[in-house]
């Protein structure tokens, strides 16, 4: 106005501008904070409120800028023609968030009620469409933790049923007195038994749940793949030569140095050869192999048992998960569980690799593209 018309007319303009401006933002910073009524209750008064501005600042400059009855009636008619498109699209829209918000409440209370096969089912690119993405994958998320929760409970429940019933008859068999004392001591031995069975049970359930939850303190270092490899090859040789089982270690020369926690990488290397071992029948084999690939280091299992079905194989690393054919195996079905933690404590992976016979487990470390030193002669 000031450029155009000069500083008379912007004195008027800012005159009546400028106290409209004021008492509209005043009177929407109220309408927003009453929490009143709900948002379609607050939208409503806003747009109301903008409407009253527009037709008092449309009035005031007729009134004071001397506008001819012919301008003002036209400047009325587009003012107010203006303001009902506006608030005809804004009435459409906010219908359309307002309804995606209510599509959220319901499935957000439904979730609270225990449901957890409801989803909003809302598309789009807006805000409230990527909100009702992310109640979506939280239901999922949840559904498949109660899921587990569930199962983790129910193995847990039955795995310590068995030795614990044991328990109880035993005990009852010794303080009747109705054995004898070598019966006594047989009984005893096999309490003892069921006694350390229950500790590994507990032992190992706390180290998966420290695991799971990042409760670690490690140690990590550079570690020699090939030495490590080799110490649990000869461990395990006793328990393979008594189940007739040959088991072979091929490692391809020059290989990288991971950085992780020895004693935890050897566990892990337990696990897997252990269980190769377990379901290999006699006169099998079991090979150890370790290669450096893009980007890592991979240790591979490799048997030449009966192989996991194909049904079972995206569960084998959930904890207590046992296939039929393992059922009856000692052991509660946390090992490859355990060593999936460990593997992805330390930034890797470990999966199952498809095989003509038996069984491929594969795990992959980081490498840190260093060599490790030679070990010293002798």
């Amino acid at each position: 106005m000031l450029a155009v018309y000069g500083g008379h007319a912007a004195l008027i303009t800012f005159e009546i501008v400028a106290p409209v401006g004021v008492v509209t933002v005043l009177a929407s910073e109220w309408i927003a904070g009453l929490r009143w009524g709900g948002l379609r209750r607050r939208f409503a008064a806003v747009a109301g409120l903008a409407a009253l501005a527009l037709a008092v600042a449309v009035a005031l400059f007729v009134e004071l800028m001397f506008v001819s009855q012919h301008d003002a009636l036209m400047t009325a008619l587009v003012a107010g023609y203006a303001a009902a498109l506006a608030l005809w699209a804004a009435r459409r829209m906010g219908r359309r968030a307002l309804a995606d918000l209510d599509v959220v409440r319901a499935t957000l209370h439904a979730v609270g009620e225990g449901r957890r096969d409801v989803r909003t089912g809302l598309s789009g690119a807006d805000e409230i469409a990527q909100l009702g993405r992310d109640v979506d994958a939280m239901i999922a998320r949840l559904d498949r933790e109660e899921r587990a929760r569930r199962t983790l409970f129910a193995a847990v429940s039955h795995d310590l049923r068995t030795p614990i019933t044991a328990l109880g008859l035993l005990a009852t068999a010794i303080d009747d007195e109705v054995v004898d004392p070598e019966k006594r001591r047989e009984y005893a031995a096999r309490m003892s038994t069921h006694v350390h069975a229950l500790g590994a049970l507990i032992d190992d359930l706390f180290e998966l749940t420290r695991l799971q939850s990042d409760d670690l303190s490690w140690t990590m270092e550079h570690v020699r793949v090939d030495e490590l490899l080799h110490d649990a090859v000869e461990a395990m040789r006793p328990a393979a030569d008594a189940g007739s089982v040959a088991v072979v270690a091929e490692l391809a020369d020059d290989l990288s140095a991971p950085r992780g926690n020895p004693e935890q990488l050897q566990r892990v290397l337990f696990n897997l050869i252990q269980n190769a071992i377990r379901h290999t029948p006699p006169d099998g084999s079991v090979t150890v192999r370790a290669e450096d690939v893009d980007g890592g280091v991979e240790v591979e299992v490799t048997d030449t048992g009966g192989g996991i079905a194909a049904e079972a194989r995206d569960r084998v690393f959930e904890p207590f998960y046992r296939a039929d054919a393992a059922r009856h195996e000692p052991g509660a079905g946390l090992g490859l569980a355990i060593s999936r933690a460990i593997v992805e404590a330390h930034g890797g992976a470990i999966w199952l690799e498809d095989a003509a016979l038996g069984t491929r487990v594969r795990f992959r470390l980081p490498a840190t593209g260093e060599r490790p030193a030679a070990s010293p002669a002798g």
